[in-house]
């Protein structure tokens, strides 16, 4: 990487004494109905910028200009409030997130989008337009990047000794989410040591998307449409070591397959995987095995050795294997980014999330995975192939509204 392919920023942060009151879940972790309720009585709360509709009538499409217009009106209210403050320089931010035994600890800059379109931040999966085109307004009516983009890197001894020095005093924020997940957050203002971060980040190869890929490419679009704002050439990140990232599985579930009778299905699955009854909720494991919820039941089912590739980087992950042989051919399912019979389900939610999708006939078969590995995601973005959708979730997630990147 070259020396403006990352850089330090000069954030729009909570005043210390409402940082509690404004930090929110992800826009894309809460629906507009739990972010209502999770925004309830708490003014402050990012939600009100994140996902506006919730401040208007339920009727309200929450892709109208309508909605990213109020957006923009709660945001430049918190500013004028003094309840989100500019830094007066460009810093770097130390983050870090604890939830139960796991620890990761990164750093927030923005990242350009010429190395995002050069494909030395790399990608692995792709986009739905219209949630593209959802940030690309929501950047534009705010004429600042409030989410961030989750990135990855090879680790790096160097950069895990600064942090660890600098670790050493107070942070600026210790906050702790409505999920328990603490984050804290040092302020990096120091010449020398923005240097110094600089100058590692910018000797690496490569790094990568981990979850944000809608948020990038809208960040790419819209540099493209303000050519004249040096700002808009940048993105807001946050990197963390390889080594550090927890990946969660990513289940599946499917509605409408009443085209095809209980025999029939167990007898067309049986073709390609070895399936048994289980007597409890079934996580799998290890490799080219899967959890089927349907008909009350719970089953184990594990690839037969003749579908399972020999050596195809994206078709050996257990998302594409259990798409490619049975999501498709059996029920139907040819593109998961635009079918609306299929829905993921994050891993936080846990296997009792799938059965009650499947007991209150919201969906009729569901099948749980194991987590895909952060090895694979990078052999996969280095030989530029792509993921299928929602092969991963990454957690713990990062806050909207700690930090904000103003683009002027």
């Amino acid at each position: 990487m070259n020396k403006e392919n990352i850089r330090p920023f000069a954030a729009l942060r909570p005043h210390p004494n409402y940082a509690n009151s404004v930090i929110a879940p992800p826009y894309d972790v809460l629906n507009t109905e739990e972010a209502r309720k999770s925004a309830n009585g708490k003014p402050y709360s990012f939600l009100h910028i994140s996902k506006p509709e919730i401040d208007l009538s339920n009727c309200t499409d929450k892709y109208s200009e309508e909605v990213y217009q109020k957006g923009a009106q709660n945001f430049n209210s918190l500013v004028s409030k003094g309840i989100l403050l500019r830094d007066p320089k460009a810093c770097y931010y130390i983050y870090h997130m604890k939830k139960d035994n796991h620890q990761q600890t990164g750093i927030a800059m923005i990242s350009s989008v010429d190395s995002y379109n050069n494909n030395v931040i790399k990608k692995h999966e792709l986009t739905r337009p219209i949630k593209e085109q959802d940030r690309v307004m929501q950047i534009k009516a705010l004429s600042a990047h409030t989410s961030p983009v989750l990135l990855t890197y090879m680790k790096s001894e160097r950069i895990e000794e600064i942090l660890e020095y600098l670790m050493n005093d107070q942070p600026e924020y210790d906050l702790t989410d409505s999920e328990g997940v603490s984050h804290s957050l040092w302020v990096i203002d120091d010449e020398k040591q923005i240097n110094d971060l600089s100058d590692e980040f910018n000797s690496m190869s490569s790094m990568y998307i981990a979850d944000g890929h809608h948020r990038s490419a809208a960040g790419a679009r819209v540099a493209e449409l303000m050519p004249n704002v040096e700002g808009s050439k940048y993105f807001l990140t946050v990197a963390f070591p390889h080594n550090q990232m927890r990946i969660l599985p990513y289940h599946r579930a499917v509605k409408d397959i009443s085209f095809i009778s209980k025999n029939d299905l167990l007898e067309r699955i049986s073709l390609s995987f070895d399936i048994v009854e289980s007597n409890v909720a079934f996580q799998p494991e290890i490799n080219f095995q899967f959890g089927m919820y349907a008909y009350g039941c719970w089953y184990k089912i594990r690839a037969k050795e003749e579908i399972i590739p020999n050596s195809d980087l994206v078709d050996k992950l257990d998302v594409s294997l259990l798409h490619q042989n049975l999501i498709e051919p059996i029920l139907g399912i040819a593109d998961p980014r635009t079918d609306e019979r299929i829905r993921f389900v994050g891993g936080i939610r846990g296997l009792q999330e799938l059965e009650k999708l499947v007991d209150n006939g919201e969906m009729d078969i569901a099948f749980s995975l194991k987590p895909t590995r952060i090895s694979d995601l990078i052999r996969v973005a280095d030989s530029g192939r792509i993921m299928p959708p929602k092969s991963t979730w990454f957690d713990p997630k990062l806050v909207d509204g700690l930090l904000s990147y103003v683009i002027d």
